[in-house]
């Protein structure tokens, strides 16, 4: 039965951590330094998703500020995660200092992190469109719908905040 156990204990480990790194998602920021998304435990967190390249995300822009603004000082937290590539190849390329370029013409205040090629974080929360937001609850699973279609008539952050409030 030991000798059982002794073989059945490292698979046990190797599944476990395998389980653990991936429901885990940790993005770099482009000021330095790693988030884990999931890792927010006792905050409610929104990601604003999607890219510089794409038209729609100065929109998205100013209905992540006006979240922000509205939570901040509670258990809320924003990020906007740009899903440029890092791949100085691709045509969807952007550098650290392009992202942050496209910040500050936008007056982004919101952290900014990379998906290098967007597909984890697309894949993840089952984004099929930039730019969308996801919302995820006090324990970093995804809570509801993603949030996607801008509309410069109606305002998504009216309707982000009421599935916000019901986590809070």
């Amino acid at each position: 039965m030991m000798k059982s156990l002794t073989k059945i204990i490292p698979v046990i480990t190797v599944a476990i951590v395998l389980a653990m790194s991936a429901s885990a998602q940790t993005l770099t920021s482009v000021n330095g330094g790693s988030v884990d998304l999931q890792g927010q435990k006792g905050q409610v967190v929104i990601l604003a998703i999607g890219a510089s390249w794409v038209p729609l995300s100065a929109d998205q822009v100013v209905i992540t500020t006006k979240l922000q603004r509205k939570y901040a000082g509670k258990n809320v937290v924003v990020y906007f995660i740009a899903t440029d590539s890092t791949n100085p190849k691709s045509r969807n390329y952007a550098t650290d200092a392009q992202l942050k370029a496209f910040g500050t013409k936008n007056k982004l205040t919101a952290e900014i992190l990379r998906d290098g090629d967007g597909a984890a974080t697309l894949k993840r929360y089952a984004v099929d469109q930039l730019p969308s937001f996801v919302i995820l609850d006090k324990n970093g699973a995804k809570s509801g719908e993603t949030f996607s279609g801008i509309d410069q008539e109606s305002d998504l952050s009216i309707a982000i905040g009421k599935a916000v409030d019901r986590l809070l």
